[in-house]
C-alpha cells in the first residue's frame, strides 16, 4: 500500500504526489481474439481503437483478470496484456496490487509479487534460486520456502523493455524453486509452467514485444483500449475538479479530431498534457473561461 498507493503525474515536483484512488478511472480492457502481432504504428493503433465500439466487445474488470471469461470452466494461468505506450499497462498493475493490499478485491490471492522487467534487467549476470530471487525484492517473504502451498500471482511488467535472453526452446526444465540458476532461466520456467505451476503470471507489454512469449505458454491475451469516450470525461472531471474548468477543458477537446483521439491514451500517464499540442488545448480552454 505504501508503494503503489501514491504517485506522480505529469511533471512532478519534489513531495508532490497524488493518491492513484483519487483520480483512476476505469479503462476499456477486453480479450484479444486474434494471436497475431499487429505490426501498424501504434498511433495508427490508438486510432483504430478510438473508432471501435465499446459495445462490440465484452469488457475485463481489472479484479476479473484471473476469472474464467463466460463460457471457460477453469481461469487461465498466464494473462498477458498488451496496449500501446502510455495507454495505462503499468498503472492497471498498480491498482491490481494496491486494491488487493487493501483487501478490495481478489481475497484468495496469498501473494501479489510486481516485478518490472527493467528491475529484473539488472540481474542478468547472477544467479538466484527462486526463492533467492523473491527474498531479494521482497524481504518480507525470508523465511517462507513452500509458495506452492499458496496462491501466488507474479506480475511481469513492461516485457517490452526486457533485455534478457528469454530463449523457451533451449533453456533447460527447472522445477526446482531452491536451486540456482540465471534469472532468464527462471523466467522462461516460470511462464512455461514448468517451476511453481500453481501460480498465476500476468505479462503486461507494448504489441511489438508480444510474440517474445511463445503463444503456447499464454492461456488469454486481454488488451487494454485506453478510455472510452464517457471514461475520458470522467478523467477529466476526477483530474479538474472545478467543474466549470473540466467542462470547457472537455468541450474544447471534443471540437479537435486530433486532441480527442489522443486523449484515448489515459494521462495518468500525463506525458500528452506536458506536450505543445494538448497543452496549448488546456490553455485555450482556460482562456474561454469567464473572467
Amino acid at each position: 500500500m505504501q508503494k503503489f498507493r501514491r504517485v506522480f503525474e505529469g511533471i512532478a515536483k519534489a513531495g508532490q504526489s497524488t493518491d492513484l484512488n483519487d483520480f483512476y478511472t476505469e479503462l476499456f480492457i477486453t480479450e484479444r481474439v486474434s494471436g497475431e502481432v499487429n505490426k501498424e504504428h501504434e498511433v495508427r493503433l490508438i486510432e483504430t481503437a478510438s473508432r471501435k465500439p465499446a459495445k462490440e466487445e465484452t469488457p475485463i474488470k481489472l479484479e476479473d483478470i484471473f476469472k474464467p471469461l463466460p463460457g471457460q470452466d477453469q481461469p487461465s494461468r498466464t494473462i498477458m496484456t498488451t496496449g500501446v505506450a502510455g495507454i495505462g499497462k503499468t498503472v492497471l498493475t498498480h491498482k491490481f496490487t494496491l486494491d488487493w493490499a487493501e483487501g478490495k478485491a481478489n481475497h484468495d490471492i496469498h501473494f501479489t509479487l510486481p516485478f518490472t522487467f527493467r528491475e529484473l534487467n539488472l540481474l542478468k549476470e547472477k544467479e538466484f534460486s527462486l526463492v533467492e530471487l523473491l527474498h531479494h525484492f521482497f524481504i518480507q517473504t525470508k523465511g517462507i520456502r513452500r509458495y506452492d502451498l499458496f496462491q501466488v500471482v507474479f506480475i511481469l511488467d513492461g516485457l517490452d523493455e526486457c533485455r534478457l535472453p528469454l530463449d523457451f526452446k533451449k533453456y533447460p526444465i527447472w522445477t526446482d524453486v531452491t536451486k540456482s540458476t540465471s534469472v532468464d532461466v527462471l523466467l522462461t520456467n516460470l511462464i512455461r509452467g514448468d517451476l511453481l505451476p500453481s501460480a498465476r503470471i500476468w505479462i503486461t507489454t507494448r504489441p511489438a514485444a508480444a510474440n517474445l512469449i511463445p503463444a503456447e505458454c499464454v492461456g488469454m491475451v486481454t488488451e487494454v483500449r485506453g478510455f472510452t469516450n464517457p471514461q475520458k470525461e470522467e478523467y477529466f472531471r476526477k483530474r479538474f475538479r472545478e467543474e466549470t474548468l473540466a467542462s470547457t477543458i472537455i468541450s474544447h477537446i471534443k471540437t479537435s479530431r486530433s486532441l480527442h483521439i489522443m486523449c484515448h491514451i489515459p494521462v495518468t500517464r500525463w506525458p500528452l498534457l506536458s506536450s505543445s499540442f494538448l497543452g496549448d488545448a488546456l490553455a485555450s480552454a482556460l482562456l474561454l473561461l469567464p473572467r
